[in-house]
């Protein structure tokens, strides 16, 4: 792989983009970027046919030492963009990575909470936002989403022994170690479901190196806000997709564990 990030940097963050050119708010981005000079931005650009990127391009130019881009060589899908700009990350040592949604759904200003676990919590390993609708906080999902969301979580979390709230919101990050990117290196089952692989994956190494329980390494943030942005393109009859997926991620990496 290209090595182009350049020095280390406290956190990369990878935000995958396909067709992203009317919906990428590079203001927000600018404005967190000259606020966190040890936070980086790493779009991958997943084969857009809009002008995405000619708008990152502008983007890197306005401030190059905080963003950067990845060209894939043809639309991959969101897990492949995020699985390569995560092994592009860690190329350069940081010491946190993790991959964000372009919509910015989960506001970047979120992001300090989360990287604050890390230094609180130095067993956590992985921090992983989560939608949790409480008093005093905006989460805002439109209600079929927001059920049926629930009724996968519930079912993925009995699956994986693991009571986990939220596996799909797009706001996660990885403290850097030495066998981080084995989680990485091999392409994912699923284009939608990545994020329950990359957690099976964690439980299988985990178990395989008679290492402590995942649970033990991962901490769920409740968000204080997440929005709906328009312009997702998930359907209805996606859902059935998601479970077949999910069926042939257990198969591989779970039922033989049990």
């Amino acid at each position: 792989m290209e090595h182009f990030l350049g020095t280390a940097s406290d956190t990369i963050l990878v935000v995958p983009c396909f067709n992203e050119a009317a919906r990428l708010n590079t203001e927000s981005f600018q404005a967190f970027a000259a606020e966190h000079s040890d936070v980086r931005f790493l779009f991958v650009n997943d084969g857009s046919t809009d002008d995405t990127a000619a708008v990152l391009r502008r983007l890197c130019e306005s401030r190059p030492a905080s963003f950067h881009v990845y060209e894939m060589p043809r639309n991959s899908g969101k897990a492949e963009a995020v699985r390569t700009g995560i092994l592009q990350a860690l190329e350069s040592r940081p010491a946190v990575v993790g991959f964000w949604d372009a919509d910015l759904s989960t506001p970047l200003g979120e992001l300090d909470e989360m990287l604050a676990i890390f230094r609180q919590r130095p067993e956590i390993e992985m921090v992983f936002a989560a939608r949790v609708n409480l008093l005093g906080r905006q989460v805002r999902r439109k209600l079929y989403r927001h059920y049926i969301g629930r009724i996968f979580a519930s079912v993925v979390a009995r699956a994986l022994g693991l009571g986990i709230y939220d596996t799909q919101c797009g706001a996660k990050l990885f403290r850097v170690s030495d066998d981080l990117a084995d989680l990485f290196r091999e392409p994912f089952i699923s284009k939608w479901i990545f994020d329950v692989e990359i957690i099976a994956r964690a439980i299988q190494k985990r178990r395989a190196d008679g290492l402590s329980p995942v649970a033990e390494s991962i901490y769920e943030q409740p968000l204080m806000s997440w929005y709906d942005v328009a312009g997702s393109n998930i359907r209805l009859r996606d859902f059935f997709i998601v479970a077949s997926d999910f069926l042939r991620i257990y198969r591989r990496y779970m039922r033989r564990g049990r």
